[in-house]
């Protein structure tokens, strides 16, 4: 089996300052790979800087990264995919022993452990947003990843033509880790530099609103891969409020025989019967859910597993011709 053909995908919003120094880097780290720009709305010229540093561009008029990525995965065709962000904040020296890796593995997803290149490298509550919100996908959906929200990943084809994008914005990290972790795929990390914005390039990532957004990904998450889990707790909690309302009263009947507090008796038997329902939702949904994770795996399992041997002098040339349609 070949090598494979390897996409670099870099979403962009304005970012003419940057794009055409990081088309550059990967062009150099990869030699052999299609380096494609997807431009998001952009009000700058990082259409055209992409163009004049090599990459093949497209553009994508709903804006949001998770419209980028769904763009980016229907359209773009190959055997493994390097995604990074197009504001050269990663490293690409990295990338080869992120493909690497991938290939030897082989692993569906290798991540990008970002390590701080100076102290302004992450924006004010960014590193504990990034701590808090990737320890609850580990506490919920398994402890097998790490710093869930870095934009550069090496994807493997099984990944990506298995994976139906919902997101519409930065949540679509989230997504893209808890796919892997529902799927139980090979998942490693590599860990990489990651230095501050050039000067003059502003930061799209805004820290309460889209945190806000990635928490409502991972709690909707939850309760599509998670129900029983999900509506057990709250079950849980309707029947702990209910004990604690009926306690009283049932003291007071023990004692006197009598009930004097009757709405109170009536509104916990209420929330008993929320809580009961809550659980049998759960249940049932879980069985839905397994039926969705088996068609998921049914996708993934269509496609070939990622080449891993060493190329054989096989011709490169005419890559991006092959890789996009």
């Amino acid at each position: 089996m070949p090598e494979g053909r390897v996409a670099v995908l870099l979403p962009c919003h304005n970012e003419e300052l940057s794009i055409g120094s990081v088309v550059a880097g990967f062009t150099q780290a990869l030699p052999q790979a299609a380096i494609f720009v997807f431009d998001n709305n952009s009000t700058d010229k990082t259409a055209e800087a992409a163009r004049c540093a090599g990459a093949v561009v497209f553009s994508e008029n709903q804006k949001g990264k998770g419209h980028v990525v769904r763009r980016m995965f229907r359209d773009i065709d190959a055997d493994f995919y390097v995604i990074a962000d197009g504001d050269d904040t990663y490293d690409p020296s990295v990338a080869p022993a992120m493909l690497e890796l991938a290939r030897s593995g082989p692993f569906d997803l290798v991540n990008c452990v970002r390590i701080a290149d100076g102290e302004d490298a992450f924006r004010g509550g960014h590193r504990l947003g990034n701590y808090l919100l990737t320890s609850a996908v580990r506490k919920i959906f398994g402890n097998r990843v790490q710093d869930m929200l870095s934009g550069y990943k090496v994807l493997s084809r099984r990944f990506v033509k298995s994976f139906p994008v919902l997101s519409r914005g930065f949540d679509v990290e989230t997504e893209l880790t808890v796919h892997a972790l529902e799927l139980s795929m090979p998942i490693a990390h590599v860990e990489g530099s990651y230095r501050s914005r050039p000067a003059g390039s502003t930061s799209k990532l805004r820290t309460f609103r889209d945190g806000w957004r990635i928490l409502g990904m991972i709690l909707r998450l939850t309760r599509h891969e998670r129900p029983l889990f999900f509506f057990g707790f709250l079950a849980v909690l309707a029947f702990v409020i209910a004990v604690a309302l009926a306690i009283p009263v049932i003291l007071t009947y023990l004692s006197t025989g009598l009930v004097p507090r009757l709405p109170t008796a009536v509104l916990s038997a209420a929330i008993v019967q929320v809580g009961m329902l809550s659980l049998m939702t759960g249940v049932i949904l879980d069985t839905v859910t397994r039926g969705r994770l088996e068609a998921r795996l049914l996708a993934y399992l269509q496609c070939p597993a990622p080449p891993t041997t060493e190329p054989t002098g096989s011709d490169t040339s005419g890559n991006r011709d092959q890789l996009s349609r």
